[in-house]
């Protein structure tokens, strides 16, 4: 997992899901990571299929769409100024996301395998714990080294 290029920001505002996902798209075409049509396809899979995740006293949400809109591979952590609601996963309702992990995969078996280690560290509450109280300069490394550490 470490050919992933891993963007970080802290402190964006947004007033709503839409905001974050519209960034995201925006900032993954600028950047080179996908292509024109990464945004639009990341706003359709979120309607259809939500990504906010109620954790043990914390909210995430996970956008990603098909990798056929990526062109390398990369992760994208936000720490918004303030929680962002996102519609649950597995739920009507919506949740304020106060971390966001946006996953770029360039071929499909990268996001099964992503998601499964994702998963997996963010049933530890110290991850997340981790990763909303880290520096913004720290970020980055925290997650690669939760994300590549060998299971305990």
């Amino acid at each position: 997992m470490h050919n992933y290029r891993l963007l970080v920001s802290s402190g964006l505002s947004f007033m709503d899901a839409d905001e974050v996902l519209k960034h995201i798209g925006q900032k993954m075409v600028r950047d080179g990571i996908c292509r024109d049509s990464y945004p639009a396809a990341l706003l359709e899979r979120e309607v259809a299929y939500p990504t906010g995740i109620a954790l043990d006293g914390h909210a995430v949400a996970i956008p990603h769409c098909d990798a056929s809109h990526a062109i390398e591979p990369a992760i994208y952590l936000i720490r918004p100024a303030s929680p962002v609601q996102f519609q649950q996963a597995d739920d009507d309702g919506t949740i304020g996301a106060e971390l966001i992990i946006a996953l770029v995969v360039t071929h499909p078996e990268q996001q099964l395998n992503l998601l499964k280690a994702l998963f997996g560290q963010l049933q530890q509450p110290e991850f997340i714990e981790s990763l909303l109280s880290a520096p913004e300069s720290e970020l980055a490394d925290c997650f690669t080294h939760r994300l590549l550490a060998p299971a305990a």
